[in-house]
């Protein structure tokens, strides 16, 4: 396996730069979810690393090796498509074999008929053989072997397609949202299949895709695309509790997170909607964001809470999600809650409140302040939220 780095990597269609300047570095290993909204460059990108698609400038090493300029086949990297890319009137069993035949069989070996009589070939099937009834077992597709894709379910397809990958034994897995075409039951299999086969083959994964459920729960790190730029990486944990940009905390959470209109005073002294938030920054006076996590949401009164009529109620059995207009907010807020407990009538006037520390403050221009929560003792301000 391999460590992959991107270096100041541009990419410019006719005259629109859909990447500009990204640099990354994936670990020898590593399992990296890259995720973003729908037109941000992150399947771009993967293109760029495979090599399907030239950079207009920067630099792509794969092992310490600049790979710029080399074509695909010789990058050495399994690359996994939406559709599957399956042959349809191929078995399961050729299909995952088609790799080890075009690397070990000369073209005329693998003319039909005429093939079969070449010296050395029966061997080398053998030995083709071993290595497909090897993976079909790992992916549990011993029994299919014989189907044509037309004959399996989407998990099954899935399967031949990850199966036709690891054969290869290449350098690198790239995955392009390889699970959107299937049922959400079955994405939930495949998630936890697919992270416990980078267990297994501890190899380096880089895996494209708009589902943060994906990201979240299956890589080791997450790289947050945005517009053509990465906006922040890191452990799933840290982008989500710490994101450093507002577009990434309103684009990481489901659901997404709730953001109130803020004041930083002259004296550093937090507000919103006019009350105190007992939060100080040394963050230029102006306006502001205050971002908190609707689990982070509670009913109740307090000097902070806020004051507004549920407009919507969502019980979904585990939990439950209750939908609060507020005056001066645009958008409803969100609290989730314990369907335990009593919820409030659609209608009803409710008061919402939320932990200190549980605020996530942005200046106007979206990016993340520093803020602490004073001491009452007089002491220097306590670091509460970084």
């Amino acid at each position: 396996m391999a460590k992959i780095e991107l270096k100041a990597i541009r990419k410019i269609f006719d005259s629109t730069e859909i990447l500009k300047g990204i640099d990354l570095t994936i670990e020898d290993g590593e399992f990296i979810a890259l995720i973003g909204p729908s037109g941000c460059g992150k399947s771009t990108l993967l293109r760029v690393i495979a090599g399907l698609e030239p950079q207009t400038s920067g630099e792509v090493r794969i092992g310490d090796v600049s790979v710029d300029g080399v074509r695909p086949s010789a990058r050495n990297l399994a690359m996994v498509f939406q559709s599957y890319a399956l042959y349809p009137h191929l078995s399961v069993f050729d299909n995952i074999a088609v790799p080890l035949r075009m690397r070990r069989h000369s073209a005329l070996a693998r003319v039909p008929l005429l093939g079969r009589l070449l010296p050395g070939r029966a061997s080398t099937e053998r030995g083709i053989r071993e290595e497909v009834e090897r993976v079909a077992a790992q992916l549990e597709l011993s029994s299919l072997l014989r189907r044509k894709p037309g004959q399996l379910s989407g998990g099954q397809r899935q399967r031949v397609a990850v199966g036709r990958a690891i054969v290869r034994q290449p350098l690198g897995f790239l995955f392009d949202e390889p699970l959107s075409n299937l049922d959400a039951k079955l994405r939930v299999h495949m998630r936890s299949e697919l992270a416990q086969l980078h267990r297994q083959l501890k190899a380096t994964f880089v895996y494209v895709t708009h589902d943060q459920a994906e990201a979240m729960t299956m890589s080791s790190r997450i790289a947050v695309m945005i517009e053509g730029h990465i906006v922040q990486v890191g452990t799933p944990a840290e982008v989500y509790e710490n994101p450093r940009d507002i577009r990434v905390a309103e684009f990481v959470g489901s659901p997404k997170i709730n953001a109130l209109p803020g004041v930083i005073r002259e004296d550093g002294g937090l507000e919103v909607l006019g009350r105190p938030l007992g939060l100080s920054t040394p963050a230029a006076a102006g306006r502001c964001s205050v971002c908190v996590r609707p689990e982070r949401m509670e009913l109740g009164a307090g000097p902070a809470a806020i004051s507004g009529t549920v407009v919507h109620l969502e019980h979904l059995g585990s939990e439950a999600f209750v939908h609060v207009k507020a005056d001066r907010i645009d958008l409803p807020l969100l609290a989730r809650l314990n369907p335990d407990r009593q919820l409030p009538a659609i209608g009803s006037s409710v008061h919402l409140t939320y932990p200190a520390n549980a605020a996530r403050i942005f200046d106007a221009a979206g990016k993340r302040i520093e803020v602490a929560v004073p001491v009452r003792s007089g002491r220097a301000l306590e670091q509460a939220v970084g």
